[in-house]
């Protein structure tokens, strides 16, 4: 799991960060995961997957473990989640945080995944998708191990979808376009992909829910997105100068009026596998 990118994301590879960085980092995403629409995002995915008692299932990206660990609950005692994380330290703080359920952790590459195929009743993962080198593989290794009749459920950000009220246009319009330029089409628009991709692969009974995230405060927002997060360091911007300056003085203004507004879209898509894919 990942938040935005102000360029290159040192989410996608924690074990390369210092371990300041890395505690940090960790810390960003567990109060990323309390952020009420996340909440929201999560719970719409959980009702996408249904996982049922006694279900093994994959969280592909467990980051922290704190799905894995509420999946567990889903599927009971005779149920297993296997947790895995490409980043040992990300595994090693998950470990850490283990509440006893029945979740094993696990360093592994969600494009080449060291499972059995057909050996896991569901998959989860989490705004990992925009971050791998070759999503499609990606993909077909999630469904590869996932049993035929199993569920494979996807959740992504679509990046395009980002805007802002409250704040100058020209201004925002300004924002937004530095932060597109500085990824890979991919991780602009991988959510609304996720459908097509699924399709794609012979997958079944697939629903695709955007759920659009809503931020009417500065303070809110920033847990999610880093370009109204003043404490994401300026050299992370590289604007042209006075951007930030001028960005966070209008942002400040918005909030203290009270008409700021962000609205992000993620998508939710699931699918059943069949005997073909």
């Amino acid at each position: 799991m990942e938040p935005a990118q102000m360029e290159r994301t040192p989410f996608a590879d924690l074990d390369r960060q210092p371990r300041e960085m890395t505690a940090m980092l960790l810390a960003a995403l567990e109060t990323m995961g309390r952020h009420p629409e996340i909440r929201r995002v999560r719970r719409t995915a959980m009702d996408a997957l249904h996982p049922a008692d006694g279900w093994r299932v994959l969280d592909a990206g467990s980051g922290a473990g704190d799905v894995a660990r509420w999946i567990a609950t889903e599927v009971g005692p005779t149920g297993e989640v296997i947790a895995l994380d490409y980043s040992a330290a990300t595994i090693a703080a998950a470990i850490e945080r283990h509440d006893g359920s029945n979740v094993r952790y696990t360093t592994g590459d969600v494009s080449s995944i060291d499972l059995p195929s057909a050996s896991v009743d569901g998959v989860w993962c989490e705004r990992v998708l925009q971050h791998v080198e070759d999503a499609d593989r990606a993909i077909a290794e999630l469904v590869r191990v996932t049993r035929p009749g199993g569920r494979v459920c996807l959740i992504d950000t679509d990046w395009s979808s980002l805007a802002f009220d409250g704040v100058p246009a020209r201004l925002a319009g300004t924002v937004v376009a530095d932060m597109h330029g500085r990824l890979t089409p991919k991780q602009v628009d991988m959510g609304r992909t996720l459908r097509r991709r699924l399709v794609g692969l012979g997958l079944e009974d697939i629903s695709a829910t955007p759920v659009t995230c809503v931020f009417g405060d500065p303070a809110s927002a920033a847990v999610v997105l880093p370009m109204v997060n003043p404490m994401v360091p300026e050299q992370a911007w590289r604007s042209a100068p006075g951007v930030r300056e001028k960005w966070f003085a209008q942002v400040d203004e918005a909030g203290a009026r009270g008409d700021f507004l962000a609205i992000l879209t993620i998508w939710v898509v699931a699918g059943t596998t069949g005997s073909k894919a």
